[in-house]
C-alpha cells in the first residue's frame, strides 16, 4: 500500500478554489433559476387576471345580447315589409327603417363582442395553464439546481477549515485599501460604491449590505447610482454594450470564465475590485490575475 503523504500547501490552496468557482457558479445557477421562477409566476398572475377581466367583458356583452334578443321577440324587430305595412306615413316608415337598421347593428355589434370576449378568456385560459405548467418545472428546478448549490459550498466550507492558519491568513490578506480617485457620472458612483466595500466579506448568494457575492456588490454598486442592473453574472453579461479589454475603464464589469459565472468591476486599466470567494475579502486585484475574461460590458456611456 502506498504511505500517506501531506497535500502541497499550494495544491491545498488550488482544490479550495476550484472548489469556490464550481460553488459560485452552482449559486448564479440557483439565483437565475430563482429570478426565473419569480418572472412566471408573475405571467401566471397577469394571465388570470386577463382570464378574469375577459371573463366579466364577456358577460356584459352577453346581457346586452339578451336584452336585444328579448326586444326581439317582443317584436322591437321586424321585417321591411311589416315596417312597410304598418307605417302611416312614408316619414314614419323611413323612421321605423332607421330604428330597425340601428337595432340591427347594436345586435350585431354585441354578438361581436361577445365572441371577442369570449376568445380573449379562452386565450387568457390557455396563457395561464401553460404560465403555470412552466412555474411548476421552474420549481422543481431551483430546488435541484439550490440542493447541488448547497452541497457544493457545504464542501468548500469544509475545504476551507481544513487549510492551515497561514493559508487563510492570506485568503484574508485585505490588498490595496488607498483611497482611489474615480471619475465623474454614473459610473465613478458605482465604482466608489464598490471600493466603500472593500474588506466586507464574500457569502455564496448573500445580497448585502454586512456581505455580498459577485453580482449582487455589482447590482448595488449600480443601483446607488441609481443604474439598475440584472442579479445574476449571465443577466450582467449582457447589459450596456461590449468593450475590448485594451478600452477598459473604470465601472466597467468584466465577466470571467467560459460559464460567465464571475463578475469584477474595473477600477482603471489594470485593477479591479471584486467579490472574490468566501474567505477572500471584497478587494482590488489585478484584472488579469482574477480569471479568463469572458466580456467586458460598459454599463453607462
Amino acid at each position: 500500500m502506498p504511505s500517506a503523504h501531506a497535500q502541497p500547501a499550494d495544491d491545498a490552496l488550488k482544490a479550495y478554489t476550484d472548489l469556490t468557482h464550481h460553488a459560485e457558479k452552482l449559486t448564479q445557477d440557483a439565483l437565475k433559476a430563482q429570478g426565473d421562477l419569480s418572472k412566471a409566476n408573475a405571467i401566471v398572475g397577469l394571465a388570470t387576471e386577463a382570464e378574469k377581466k375577459a371573463l366579466a367583458e364577456s358577460e356584459q356583452f352577453r346581457g346586452q345580447v339578451d336584452l336585444l334578443t328579448s326586444a326581439s321577440f317582443e317584436g322591437a324587430t321586424f321585417n321591411n315589409l311589416s315596417a312597410l305595412l304598418t307605417s302611416s306615413s312614408q316619414q314614419d316608415f323611413l323612421n321605423r327603417m332607421q330604428a330597425l337598421n340601428m337595432l340591427a347593428a347594436d345586435n350585431n355589434e354585441a354578438l361581436s363582442r361577445l365572441d371577442a370576449a369570449l376568445s380573449a378568456a379562452t386565450k387568457a385560459r390557455t396563457d395561464a395553464t401553460n404560465a403555470a405548467a412552466a412555474a411548476d418545472k421552474l420549481v422543481k428546478d431551483v430546488t435541484v439546481r439550490k440542493a447541488a448549490m448547497d452541497q457544493q459550498v457545504a464542501t468548500a466550507r469544509a475545504k476551507y477549515q481544513s487549510l492551515s492558519a497561514p493559508q487563510q491568513a492570506k485568503l484574508k490578506a485585505p490588498g490595496d485599501t488607498s483611497p482611489v480617485a474615480v471619475p465623474a457620472g454614473a459610473a465613478g458612483v458605482a465604482l466608489n460604491f464598490a471600493l466603500g466595500e472593500r474588506g466586507k466579506p464574500y457569502v455564496f448568494g448573500s445580497n448585502g449590505p454586512n456581505s455580498w457575492d459577485c453580482s449582487s456588490l455589482m447590482q448595488a454598486a449600480y443601483r446607488a447610482a441609481g443604474v439598475s442592473i440584472p442579479r445574476v453574472t449571465y443577466d450582467q453579461a449582457k447589459v450596456g454594450r461590449a468593450v475590448t479589454r485594451a478600452q477598459v475603464a473604470p465601472g466597467d464589469l468584466i465577466i470571467y470564465y467560459s460559464g460567465q459565472s464571475h463578475v469584477a468591476m474595473a477600477v482603471d486599466s489594470v485593477r479591479a475590485v471584486h467579490a472574490s470567494t468566501e474567505g477572500v475579502p471584497v478587494k482590488i486585484a489585478d484584472i488579469d490575475s482574477i480569471g479568463p475574461i469572458s466580456v467586458i460590458r460598459r454599463v453607462v456611456g
